[in-house]
């Protein structure tokens, strides 16, 4: 059983680990004050995860309310989650996957030539933000003089997700949300009219038994991908300049043997996990490693710390370039595990074989860099470049 905890400012460095190690050991379920109960151990994380009659994935009270709401499959349960993931799973085939494979690479080329040929930079606005602004975007059949605000457009509402699914969100994030509303909308009824060939056109049209998407899922997708899709790797690629920092032995060993990479962004998934937590809503009377939890009571199931646990990985706070089995849960688990998974994959391995070509190394200008904005990567981290002589 845990405690109730002290309401504080938590850690968002490095030290954050320390934090959950901590959590791991004496307080596994634990809350601040009128704060979500934190689940840190590993096998009461993937429970949270893969039990979703139990911890309901409908965490807006607001969203519920609102019946001209329309929530993406990131927060619904079944039987409203099935359906849309069923029609969606159609535009991640891994044959779709691969079709990307060419964009990626050429994406990744042009944008490290350029950031390769500095000295200093910032790695989120020249490199790891654009690559997977600019690949999703282009699936959805946006051209590239919108990517600005697109990436304008995620930034302001991700930065503010937890208000809008529980809170009160920003006058910011509800003036970004109706422009890119409106934006698509558009997009959607001219599609309608006239069908493209891109991954937005194939979604108006994909049709099965439990029929097509409504104008507002199709909305709400487009929400998803943009966001989720575009965090998920930006985070990724930070994540993998911050272990060429920690550890330029690591830099040496892919390139003398690139067949590493795959296994290098398994563990960098694990060691500098992109989404820290998630959040689910009791569905009843419950609970967690002994702790009782309200029905209606939300819930954080830290997938960073749960991706560290000593109970679950050998040695985890050291980074372990070949380490297998690596069961991590950083793209999820269950009904709502990344459906963009194999994407982000293949995004991160193509991101880092360009940086091998590139440049000789690459360092942080802070190693203390915050380790979380939000759920996601911070919004700026400056580097300094050796590049490829």
């Amino acid at each position: 059983m845990s405690e109730e905890a002290k309401s504080e400012n938590p850690p968002t460095g490095p030290e954050i680990y320390a934090e959950y190690e901590e959590l791991r050991a004496h307080r596994p379920v634990s809350r601040n004050e009128g704060e979500p109960w934190r689940v840190a151990r590993y096998e009461d994380v993937r429970h949270v995860l893969k039990t979703h009659a139990d911890f309901s994935s409908e965490v807006s009270e607001r969203m519920q309310q609102d019946e001209n709401s329309t929530t993406t499959m990131l927060f619904t349960d079944p039987p409203a989650h099935d359906r849309l993931r069923a029609l969606v799973s159609s535009a991640f085939t891994p044959r779709q996957i691969d079709l990307q494979e060419e964009q990626i690479e050429a994406r990744c080329e042009t944008l490290m030539r350029d950031f390769a040929a500095n000295e200093t930079g910032d790695l989120i606005t020249a490199f790891a933000a654009p690559l997977p602004v600019g690949v999703i975007a282009t699936m959805l059949g946006v051209e590239d003089g919108d990517f600005v605000e697109f990436k304008r457009w995620s930034d302001t509402i991700f930065t503010d997700i937890g208000e809008i699914l529980i809170g009160t969100p920003s006058p910011a994030a509800v003036a970004a949300g109706g422009e890119m509303s409106a934006y698509f909308q558009e997009r959607i009824a001219r599609l309608r009219e006239t069908p493209q060939e891109h991954l937005l056109s194939d979604l108006v049209y994909v049709d099965t038994e439990e029929g097509r998407l409504t104008d507002g899922e199709l909305l709400m997708f487009c929400f998803l991908l943009l966001i989720a899709g575009n965090e998920t790797t930006t985070s990724l690629i930070v994540g993998c300049a911050r272990m060429f920092d920690e550890r330029p032995d690591i830099f040496d060993r892919l390139r003398a043997s690139p067949d590493l990479i795959p296994t290098f962004i398994e563990e960098t998934l694990r060691f500098h996990s992109p989404f820290k937590a998630t959040l689910r809503r009791a569905a009843r009377d419950l609970e967690i490693a002994g702790q009782p939890i309200a029905k209606g009571d939300l819930i954080l199931p830290l997938i960073a710390s749960a991706n560290r646990d000593e109970r679950a990985f050998h040695r985890p706070a050291e980074f372990i370039l070949d380490r297998k089995p690596n069961p991590h849960l950083a793209f999820g688990l269950g009904i709502h595990s990344c459906l963009g998974a194999s994407l982000a994959r293949m995004e991160g391995r193509i991101a880092v074989a360009s940086m091998l070509r590139h440049l000789d190394g690459i360092s942080l200008c802070d190693p203390q860099m915050p380790e979380l904005d939000g759920f996601g990567a911070p919004a700026s981290v400056k580097v300094e470049l050796r590049p490829a002589a």
